[in-house]
């Protein structure tokens, strides 16, 4: 059966793709420290015989208000991608996971980006022949306006990443974009009553949190404001993608500071284990409070 809560008004259910390890070891993801807490914060998110990171890859489907929502995309199967060979030419289950939580992409209504890396945006496009289309044809894709045009070739922009989103804006943007369905946003944006987008830069330019708020529950989808429950207990360690590290950290900061003083569950984007976890502030860091109630992935 597929994994879903109901959080007021809304269900959230958990698709997955990928559960595995991303070939990096601690100290390459997070090279600003505190890898001895990893076998206590993060058990996982670190296979210690093989001293390599694992990350899930996965989207969070919302059904609010009766549109189906889903908030990134993940990496996408049959892409080029040279410099992350970790994601080059996938074949996974994905769509046959979205399937089983009772959903085709001709019925996903909206699609969130909350940012253009690599394993955010795979699944906006499949592969028809040899042409990118859109993988949800009528839904709307909402994209930051910072990382659109930060991400966009034309402008030559320089990243921490190097080459690694070679190809991404050209495979799993582009296509969206010129069917016209890409709604560029900035400043906020709500999506209906429950939900709504607000900038949440450091990450990159226009990384981007989804507020839920609905009756008396509250959460938010953070993407990459944090990779591991390491950076929970220790708010101060950015990993290496991080465009903007001191603008990371505080945004970092300031909405895990929001979800202990709210009690809101927080789902970032590649939580393995329970997948979302509400915290608590402990002084000038944060703990787990409760994991949410997803089954546990490990691997």
């Amino acid at each position: 059966m597929p994994d879903h809560i109901t959080l007021g008004d809304v269900t959230v259910t958990r698709i997955e793709e990928f559960y595995g390890s991303v070939e990096m070891t601690p100290s390459e993801f997070f090279p600003d420290g505190f890898h001895d807490s990893w076998d206590e914060h993060a058990p996982d998110f670190w296979n210690p015989e093989t001293n390599h990171c694992h990350s899930a890859i996965q989207s969070w489907l919302l059904r609010s208000e009766g549109r189906t929502i889903l908030v990134d995309t993940g990496v996408g199967n049959h892409k080029d991608r040279p410099y992350a060979p970790v994601w080059s030419r996938l074949d996974t289950n994905y769509l046959d996971n979205l399937a089983a939580a009772g959903v085709r992409p001709e019925e996903v209504d909206v699609v969130v980006n909350t940012h253009l890396h690599i394993d955010h945006v795979g699944w906006n496009t499949r592969l028809d022949g040899r042409t990118w289309v859109p993988t949800f044809p009528n839904a709307t894709y909402l994209m930051p306006r910072p990382d659109f045009e930060f991400w966009n070739p034309a402008n030559e922009n320089r990243s921490v990443l190097g080459r690694g989103n070679q190809n991404v804006f050209e495979d799993s943007v582009t296509p969206v974009d010129e069917a016209g369905l890409v709604h560029l946003w900035d400043g906020s944006y709500r999506i209906d009553s429950n939900l709504r987008l607000e900038p949440a830069p450091g990450h990159t330019p226009g990384s981007s949190v989804l507020h839920m708020a609905s009756g008396d529950e509250r959460a938010l989808f953070v993407g990459d404001l944090v990779h591991t429950a390491m950076q929970i207990n220790e708010p101060d360690t950015n990993s290496c993608f991080c465009e903007n590290p001191a603008e990371s950290r505080a945004t970092r900061r300031k909405l895990l500071g929001h979800a202990a003083e709210t009690n809101a569950l927080v789902f970032p984007a590649h939580f393995g284990g329970h997948g979302a976890a509400t915290v608590e502030r402990t002084g000038s860091k944060f703990t787990i409070k409760n994991w949410a109630e997803f089954p546990r992935i490990s691997g």
